[in-house]
């Protein structure tokens, strides 16, 4: 074995040959486990190990600081040298740094820095794969095939600056995806599921939940494009609300080029931008949603500056009572617009005060109304308000005085997520889910079903 294996260890020798102005070492040690099935009966398992390094080089100079950034896989103690003069060349190389700002320093050490990753195994799945297979065997006498794939990664980044920072986070993440198919496969429907350890996930109720909406698609009616008032399941508002935050940049507003842009200049902090009293929060405690409590920027960017990796993050409303309260900054963001400092975090949480579940608000329908299933194939269309355009999946249902009375054609929708929340009628109980359609950047998310009167359905979709 190497003399230098460890992951601190790699961090410490990689800040000892720097000989730069300063230097910021990012060691990820990723292990991940997975399932795949496919009618009702697992098909493939893995489990992987990897780590990735990530130098952050700084140099002073007459018209500023310049920063260089190389990362790299599977490095050994041998590769150290060259990465590290590789970001340092890059840094010389480069001009300054329009995000420049000192490096943080002053942050307590994180306890277990020195301490071995944490890893993941197929033992993550110990009590989850009884579970399914017992699932499997229930769709099997059901009629209905079962596909789907369960995927563990645990990622322990190890964080260290040439200002003294030394710090850890041990990050988990899980994902269950289920689709249900009808034999003939004219029917489908789709579940997910976000975890920290798949303890948490009960395959038995997935299943019947599935086998409920195939039951419901044996009846299909088909609908125009139109405007309808539509029931949007928490997956789907985390996909419109992600979005949203990914687009709620300060620097990009104060500059007159996003939905939260004020005509005439400035920002729309503090408008009311819904009627109920939504708040949408993050938070890197968040019980069952814990993210990185400090920053960790692999690169510079709109919301990310490689300066400010190891600040410590705070809770934070985006929305507090349905009024804009904050948008993302980094510290040089927040200093050219005036603006505190707000930089992302990697969990979201919208809560409106909502007890029912989104059954009991399909029961609470009155006349018509649309269920979704979930989202997917969303693409941007205008930033000037947020427009965004994308189709349904796996079930759209028509409801009717409180009853799902069978499925519908798939549509095309095109809403901006900060306009829904301006009309929507009723938010539900706030859940743990799984966004379809971002589900593979970001996982971490509670929401509940919101009520819109008059989503746009644009036009008729072939898709399944």
């Amino acid at each position: 074995m190497s003399r230098v294996s460890k992951p601190y260890e790699i961090v410490e020798r990689a800040l000892e040959l720097s000989t730069t102005d300063g230097l910021v070492v990012i060691a990820d040690e990723h292990s991940s486990a997975n399932l795949r099935w496919a009618g009702n009966a697992l098909t493939t398992n893995g489990v992987t190990r990897g780590r990735t390094l990530t130098v952050i080089a700084t140099v002073d100079g007459a018209q500023g600081t310049a920063s260089g950034v190389v990362s790299r896989s599977a490095v050994t103690a041998d590769d150290l040298e060259p990465l590290v003069r590789a970001a340092e060349a890059a840094a010389r190389g480069a001009g300054p740094a329009e995000d420049a700002r000192q490096l943080v320093s002053g942050v307590p050490s994180s306890p277990g820095f020195t301490d071995a990753p944490a890893e993941t195994g197929s033992e993550v799945f110990a009590g989850f794969a009884p579970a399914l297979g017992d699932a499997f065997a229930r769709a099997r006498s059901g009629g209905r095939e079962l596909y789907g794939f369960a995927n563990h990664e645990l990622t322990s980044t190890y964080l260290g600056t040439s200002t003294g920072l030394r710090l850890r986070h041990d990050q988990p993440t899980g994902t269950l995806e289920l689709n249900a198919k009808s034999p003939d496969r004219t029917r489908s429907a789709w579940a997910g599921r976000s975890t920290r350890d798949f303890k948490d996930v009960d395959p038995a109720a997935m299943d019947a939940e599935l086998a409920q909406r195939l039951r419901w698609a044996e009846r299909r009616i088909d609908l125009p494009a139109g405007r309808y008032e539509t029931l949007l399941p928490p997956t789907a508002v985390a996909d419109l609300l992600i979005y949203q935050l990914w687009s709620s940049t300060a620097r990009d507003a104060v500059e007159g080029r996003t939905v939260f842009s004020r005509p005439g200049g400035g920002t729309r902090l503090g408008e009311t931008l819904a009627p109920i009293p939504l708040t949408l929060r993050s938070d890197p405690h968040a019980p069952g949603l814990e993210a990185a409590p400090f920053v960790i920027a692999h690169s510079s960017g709109d919301s990310a500056s490689v300066f400010d990796n190891g600040l410590p993050l705070a809770p934070t409303d985006w929305l507090r009572d349905g009024k804009l309260e904050r948008l993302t900054t980094t510290r040089h963001t927040a200093a050219l617009t005036g603006l505190p400092v707000a930089p992302a975090i990697d969990n979201l949480v919208l809560d409106g005060g909502g007890e029912r579940s989104l059954e009991e608000m399909v029961a609470a329908t009155t006349g018509r109304a649309l269920l979704l299933t979930c989202l997917w194939y969303i693409r941007e269309v205008d930033p000037a308000t947020l427009l965004l355009t994308g189709l349904t999946r796996d079930g759209v249902y028509l409801v009717e005085d409180g009853e799902v009375v069978g499925e519908v054609n798939n549509f095309r929708f095109n809403e901006s997520p900060v306009d829904l929340l301006s009309r929507a009628s009723e938010a539900g109980r706030t859940e743990k889910t799984l966004p379809r359609e971002w589900g593979d950047w970001f996982t971490r998310a509670a929401m509940p079903a919101l009520r819109v009167p008059d989503f746009n359905m644009s036009s008729v979709s072939q898709g399944v």
